[in-house]
């Protein structure tokens, strides 16, 4: 098994990398979609959030409220440590349980929003980053999915910056371009994650 984390800056385009390299073969797990699934109605997680951050981040109908929550903790660092720590460690077992699964001649794809962040790069056999300026960033954020200026730029700050995120790269994956410029790029990777994949001990 290679284990693989993919992570990149918001805007940067992680989750169309992510998205092509399944279908190339690869085995995706979502720390995103995970991190949805662990704070899910009736969950430890869920009850965990609102003990810490009160009842007014839930919905009506008794999910948690994401942009509401989002907007407490991406302007204070502090009460983002707080979520973090209840999150972070339920993503990290559920992760292992789908990796476990996956067979061992697998290539696993571990999306990773906050991987350079959480200092997480040793975890993992090769490390892909999916890069963009910042101001492409800014420009995806408002465009496709309609973010205020302001807030785009907020979520971008709480997130580390390209410099810290490209040197614990493997392998880069420049997104700055348009979409046609990076699906040869995403199956250039995927050939050498499968090489790579051959090599590790035990592969058949």
């Amino acid at each position: 098994m290679l284990k693989v984390g993919l992570t990149g800056g918001i805007g940067a385009g992680k989750s169309e990398v992510s998205r092509l390299l399944e279908t190339y073969g690869a085995v995706l797990i979502d720390a995103d979609k995970i991190a949805r699934e662990v704070v899910a109605p009736g969950t430890p997680g869920l009850a965990a959030v609102v003990e810490a951050f009160g009842p007014e981040i839930l919905s009506p109908d008794g999910t948690l409220d994401r942009p509401k929550l989002g907007s407490i903790v991406f302007a204070d660092s502090d009460r983002l440590a707080t979520l973090n720590s209840i999150v972070h460690p339920l993503v990290g077992a559920r992760s292992m349980e789908l990796e476990k699964a996956a067979g061992p001649d697998a290539v696993v794809i571990h999306d990773v929003p906050l991987l350079t962040e959480n200092n997480l790069a040793p975890l993992y056999d090769v490390v892909v980053v999916v890069d963009a300026s910042p101001e492409t960033q800014l420009e995806r954020l408002v465009r496709l999915r309609g973010m205020a200026e302001p807030e785009a730029r907020a979520r971008m700050v709480a997130q580390a910056t390209r410099e810290q995120r490209r040197p614990i790269a493997d392998l880069v994956i420049d997104n700055d371009g348009p979409l046609e410029n990076l699906e040869p790029q995403v199956r250039k990777v995927w050939a050498e994650l499968v090489q790579r994949a051959a090599a590790q001990p035990g592969s058949r």
